[in-house]
């Protein structure tokens, strides 16, 4: 049973998720029965378990699925698109298994990222924060630049980045406020792009049995036009990878919400089981009616001036101006949520940051209603500044920032596989492995294919960048993030002079979960009703 003085409810050799003991440099309010102090500066265990699951289920499901899919259909075609997907899911889903080990485990808000630095090398977790917050600056921009894409369907006479100037303003407004402000926009956000892909997937077979403009049935014909099911050769399939880890990212980033979720034991795995299904339903079925029934030289699929989602103009082929413009304004909505979720993200990892000293500690400063609004302003900063740079064509931009995001999400996979290796092994000499309330069962084969997978995808994917001729700009998109992420781990190990963490002297106590007592125990009906309206909710 958990000291009832200890809100976080963990050990109270650490805080709320900034995995630092306690030192006299934090303002600290008063001294619990085991005569430790109780932080003040923590962050609050403020999000549900239906606010939780319905952002893992949709939270991430923006952009990359919307508007990536377009692009990847052009360059790659139908069948390198749904194989492309597959594999990446695939990927996915056994990175999420080895996270939710871990994340249940020791719930903290730096999730994988703190995992780096305690079960590998400080300095491999110095480097994996800063990529993985600059990829959430980025993602959150890349988002504002899509706004400017979407509204294209409408109009071309209203300036895209007054409304991404809007949208972005109140995206920083919401994270500053409170988590549960931040939990209780995304669930409604999150629910409707739910519904709107259960009925894209319901449309999107009507459309190819006959349903549609031309009372014609498509079946597969679109993958046997000229040119198709592959397009652009091998360079045009390595390509596909790439978006589709854009799609994909931020699926990881559900464990940061750790540090903030109630009763992370229960409600993680829960989480990451549902993972499998959400790449089912939401990726795998869309994709391959996407393929179906848009030919990959549609107009206007993939221009450097306008990109329109592959989404749309399936619900266009029904035959009705209204149903594509419905479908165009929840693509809009599911931007700004995958922007907020992303904004939300890279805020708890600078804090994160702040907390373990890689960071200045102002960067770590809450507001009283326990959110880090400096390090949502800066986050906010970076992606202002990055969206800002869409004068120079807001579709070349987005393409270029779907590069540098797709291969940071490829990064934090690979080291996601590799702190996992690392984690079961220090368990298992520590005898510590029966503690686990939630199993990878995929280990040890799973994470070790994760990291070979993605360090293969991770070299080939910008193949299109060499082949007929060498794009510069393009090869820095693709592979900018190597030598960023190599820089900053050398140097932070000769400055700070790190070694990498010995199996044995593995810390596996601190931060560890101890769940407090719950009314389901004492009240069986009780729980019986809540477990029902998760499941409906």
């Amino acid at each position: 049973m958990s000291n009832s003085n200890n809100t976080t409810g963990r050990r109270p050799a650490s805080f709320a998720g900034d995995g630092k003991k306690p030192s006299d440099d934090h303002d600290v309010e008063s001294i619990n029965l085991d005569g430790h102090p109780i932080q003040s500066d923590r962050l609050n265990r403020a999000l549900s378990a239906r606010q939780v699951q319905m952002i893992a289920i949709g939270g991430t499901i923006g952009t990359g699925l919307f508007l990536g899919t377009g692009k990847s259909l052009a360059t790659g075609g139908p069948a390198s698109v749904l194989i492309a997907y597959l594999i990446v899911g695939a990927i996915v889903f056994v990175t999420m298994l080895s996270l939710g080990e871990m994340a249940a485990f020791i719930p903290v808000a730096g999730s994988f990222c703190t995992f780096a630095g305690r079960f590998v090398d400080d300095a491999f977790g110095f480097a994996l924060t800063w990529n993985y917050w600059f990829n959430d600056a980025v993602s959150t921009a890349a988002d504002l630049v899509a706004l400017q894409l979407i509204l294209k369907y409408w109009t071309d006479n209203f300036p895209g980045w007054g409304l991404s100037l809007i949208f972005w303003v109140v995206l920083i407004g919401v994270n500053i406020a409170t988590v549960r402000a931040y939990g209780e926009l995304e669930y409604w956000l999150s629910l409707l792009k739910v519904i709107t892909i259960i009925i894209f997937i319901i449309i999107g077979i009507v459309v190819n049995c006959g349903g549609n403009t031309s009372h014609h049935y498509i079946g597969s014909e679109n993958w046997r036009i000229p040119g198709a099911p592959f397009v652009g050769g091998i360079g045009g399939f390595a390509s596909v990878f790439v978006t589709a880890s854009f799609a994909y990212g931020g699926t990881e980033s559900i464990a940061i919400t750790a540090g903030e979720t109630k009763d992370p034991t229960r409600n993680l795995p829960k989480v990451v089981k549902n993972v499998f299904w959400r790449i089912l339903l939401f990726y795998i079925i869309s994709v391959l009616l996407i393929g179906l029934n848009v030919p990959y030289n549609y107009p206007g699929l993939n221009t450097k001036s306008t990109r329109t989602s592959p989404f749309t103009i399936v619900f266009e082929m029904v035959g009705s101006n209204v149903a594509g413009s419905f479908i165009n304004a929840v693509i809009l909505t599911s931007v700004l949520s995958a922007g907020n979720h992303a904004l939300f993200a890279g805020t708890r990892l600078m804090y994160t940051l702040a907390m373990e000293g890689h960071a200045p500690a102002v960067l770590g400063k809450l507001n009283r209603n326990k959110v880090p609004w400096v390090a949502v302003l800066v986050t906010g900063l970076i992606s202002g500044l990055c969206f800002g740079a869409s004068f120079i064509g807001a579709g070349e931009l987005w393409s270029w920032l779907q590069n540098i995001v797709g291969v940071s999400n490829q990064l934090s996979w690979i080291a996601i596989g590799i702190t996992s290796i690392r984690f079961r092994s220090a368990l298992a000499l520590q005898g510590k492995t029966h503690l686990l309330p939630f199993k990878n069962w995929t280990y040890p084969v799973g994470p070790y294919l994760c990291v070979i997978l993605n360090c293969f995808l991770v070299l080939v994917q910008g193949w299109s960048c060499f082949s007929p001729t060498f794009n510069a700009v393009d090869f820095v998109s693709y592979y900018i993030e190597l030598p960023v992420m190599l820089l900053m781990f050398v140097v932070w190990k000769l400055v700070k002079k790190t070694k990498i963490v010995s199996l044995a002297e593995m810390d596996l106590e601190t931060d560890v979960y101890e769940a407090d007592e719950v009314v389901e125990e004492k009240v069986p009906w009780v729980g019986r009703a809540r477990r029902i309206l998760n499941w409906i909710f």
